[in-house]
């Protein structure tokens, strides 16, 4: 049996000695996000699943109560409302972004000089806060002093100041307007991603084949983007759980609280009625609702066994 020669020994164990600093420099790399994800998410979290175990006054003491915040949530009947008013915006408004940032996209795909020009102004209004475009609309919805009831009665359309936010549809579609204007922006962005990975001979040779404009679309197109659109998805309909800002600032919850979304009564039980123990609990449960609907959706997202071969 032959022994090996020094340098080969050498050659053979310098990998296993050369693997052991990586592990320290991939561990110093991810450490600022470590500690950015625990500070921001993991401890808040945590602290919020102990407050809702707690009878939590904004002032006084606490009292430990148990499971009576969550036994409470599941009679109360203005969460019950506030949830189910929160999914049906969140189907419409999601329906609407992509129903105009699909067309966006396509329009912005095409190769035109002026193309890099529309991507910019259908993407300006993501970079305003929701704030401060909730303002901008509360400003042009003022019946008074408004711009849009002055355009409408200048152009003959209207007699009277229009007042949607008077009434429970009209406020419900001026909030799904302004979201859209908003955000189509950002959902244009993916969905143009995943246009432009759609490889160039597939579309050319099912031109050659013969295959016209819907069919090519139907056929090529949608399912070469079934990711794309399901992350458009994900992220519009999470983000429209989470809606706060634009019935807060806009309808105030109004007309006759119809316009509540979850997060706002989480704010109500919160900050209006104290009860910051009530509010953790609420704070928890639409937490569960919302992993459980993004993980239905991310199960689509998972690679088809026949897509794989």
């Amino acid at each position: 049996m032959s022994t090996p020669k020094t340098g080969e020994v050498r050659e053979a164990s310098a990998p296993a000695t050369a693997r052991e600093p990586h592990g320290w420099l991939g561990l110093a790399f991810i450490a600022p996000s470590m500690v950015f994800i625990i500070g921001l998410f993991v401890i808040p979290l945590a602290m919020t699943i102990w407050m809702s175990f707690y009878h939590w006054p904004l002032l006084g003491r606490r009292k430990f109560i148990g499971l009576e915040n969550y036994v409470e949530l599941l009679g109360d009947t203005q969460l019950w409302h506030s949830l189910g008013f929160t999914l049906l915006y969140t189907v419409l408004v999601t329906a609407a972004i992509l129903a105009v940032a699909f067309p966006l996209a396509l329009l912005v795909d095409r190769p035109l000089k002026s193309a890099g020009f529309f991507r910019t102004v259908f993407f300006m209004p993501v970079v305003i806060g929701f704030g401060a475009a909730s303002t901008l609309w509360m400003w042009l919805l003022n019946p008074d002093s408004g711009v849009f009831s002055r355009l409408l009665q200048g152009l003959g359309l209207v007699d009277a100041a229009p007042r949607p936010l008077e009434s429970f549809w009209p406020a419900l579609a001026v909030i799904i307007l302004m979201v859209v204007w908003k955000t189509a922006g950002f959902t244009m962005v993916i969905l143009l991603t995943g246009l432009q990975s759609i490889p160039a001979e597939v579309v050319e040779a099912a031109k050659i084949d013969g295959a016209g404009v819907f069919s090519r679309f139907r056929r090529i197109t949608l399912p070469l983007m079934r990711n794309s659109l399901l992350l458009a998805m994900v992220l519009n309909i999470t983000s429209s759980m989470l809606a706060f800002d634009q019935f807060f600032i806009i309808t105030q919850g109004g007309p006759e609280n119809s316009t509540i979304s979850a997060v706002f009564s989480i704010y109500l039980a919160s900050f209006s009625s104290y009860r910051l123990g009530y509010g953790s609990a609420l704070s928890f449960a639409l937490l569960v609702v919302l992993v459980a609907i993004s993980s239905i959706q991310l199960s689509f997202m998972r690679e088809r066994p026949e897509e794989g071969r």
